[in-house]
């Protein structure tokens, strides 16, 4: 079992799958600051100075009773709010991590197809006779013995 086990965890597509986790991972906290920290700021200064991550709805109140002045404060006191904003952040960070995968996808595709080369010779052609597949060199069909025109 051990042997097995061994086989499994070092096939090559568990292994790659493993670094894909790991530098997703990483690349999502690279996202994630880009639509926090670069992304937001700007667009919340074009809306008016909105910051969508204080964007919520109130469902109940706190011990201290609302209005709150920001997510944190309702938090504190211990209203039970729908933090839409949070989630508005979230769909962005979504479209540029699948606008960003899109991209890179792209990219390798293009690079395959420049890699890809003319198709190459036929190695095989036809019978005139019994339409059987045969070499391209051979002077007689095998299949039906019918010489064939070079």
């Amino acid at each position: 079992m051990l042997k097995e086990f061994k086989e499994f965890a070092m096939r090559g597509n568990v292994v790659d799958m493993a670094v894909g986790i790991i530098i997703g991972g990483a690349f999502g906290t690279i996202v994630k600051s880009l639509v926090a920290d670069v992304l937001m700021p700007p667009l919340g200064l074009l809306l008016g100075g909105v910051d969508f991550s204080d964007l919520y709805f109130v469902i109940q109140d706190g011990t201290a009773a609302g209005p709150y002045a920001t997510l944190i404060a309702a938090k504190e006191a211990g209203a039970v709010t729908i933090n839409y904003g949070i989630f508005i952040n979230g769909v962005i960070s979504f479209v540029i991590v699948a606008f960003s995968v899109f991209l890179l996808v792209k990219g390798m595709n293009r690079l395959k197809r420049v890699e890809e080369k003319a198709p190459a010779e036929p190695t095989t052609k036809n019978c005139d006779y019994c339409c059987s597949e045969i070499p391209i060199k051979a002077s007689k069909c095998a299949h039906c013995t019918s010489d064939i025109a070079a």
